[in-house]
């Protein structure tokens, strides 16, 4: 299998009609956060599969996908990461996210990044040094910097939620919207797992955070607790 047979059996799935929809909902007209971004028209469970059908792709022909022009090409490239995560052993693990990292500007989107950044990233760096992640969330690329917050994704999952708060202290003059959410929404799930930990993060912090990024922190805490800190 390559690239090539990739993209041929994403075209056979294709649909103008997906694409039209799904650039809609992506903002890609002039000065959206998406402009440019193109469409083929395959929806996500389908990517899914296709990704499940070409898992042993070499690293070569994935590249090839990630530098396509595609949303759903590079997509698909991300999905077949994450599989490769879950089945290679440590010395692929290794491979698979030193490639993810220099690839990142192909890393354009935030479903690109929410679909493998806890999977590959945050993964690798379960039982290693956090500093990437610190790293990543001082860069200029909107995307290295979301891919920072919700690589911890992975963290909070095996009840591990500090570095959650300390790549958000990296983040707080952040002014991005799509920044706002991705940190927002880890501190939520941060605060499912550790309650505590999240209120006394807002205890400090609830007073300078944007305020959709609060919103969306305090989402899932009581009425009374929500209203203290709105």
């Amino acid at each position: 299998m390559s690239a090539t047979d990739a993209c041929v059996k994403l075209r056979a799935l294709a649909s103008p009609e997906v694409a039209a929809s799904t650039a809609r909902f992506f903002r890609t007209g002039r000065g959206q956060y998406a402009e440019g971004e193109t469409f083929i028209g395959v929806r996500v469970p389908v990517l899914r599969a296709v990704a499940r059908e070409f898992r042993d792709l070499q690293l070569r022909d994935i590249e090839l996908l990630l530098n396509s022009a595609f949303h759903e090409e590079r997509h698909l490239a991300l999905l077949i990461l994450v599989l490769q995560m879950d089945r290679g052993d440590e010395a692929h693990r290794k491979l698979v996210y030193d490639f993810y990292l220099s690839h990142t500007q192909s890393i354009s989107n935030w479903d690109l990044v929410d679909c493998s950044a806890p999977h590959v990233v945050g993964r690798f760096l379960l039982h290693r040094s956090r500093r990437p992640l610190f790293r990543l969330a001082e860069s200029q690329s909107l995307w290295e910097r979301r891919i920072a917050i919700v690589s911890t994704q992975h963290f909070i999952r095996h009840n591990d939620v500090s570095d959650t708060f300390l790549v958000r202290r990296r983040l707080l003059c952040d002014e991005a919207d799509l920044i706002h959410k991705a940190t927002g929404w880890m501190l939520r799930e941060a605060g499912n797992r550790d309650e505590g930990a999240l209120l006394a993060f807002l205890d400090q912090h609830a007073p300078e955070m944007p305020r959709t990024m609060l919103r969306y922190a305090i989402e899932r805490l009581s009425g009374e607790l929500r209203q203290r800190y709105r």
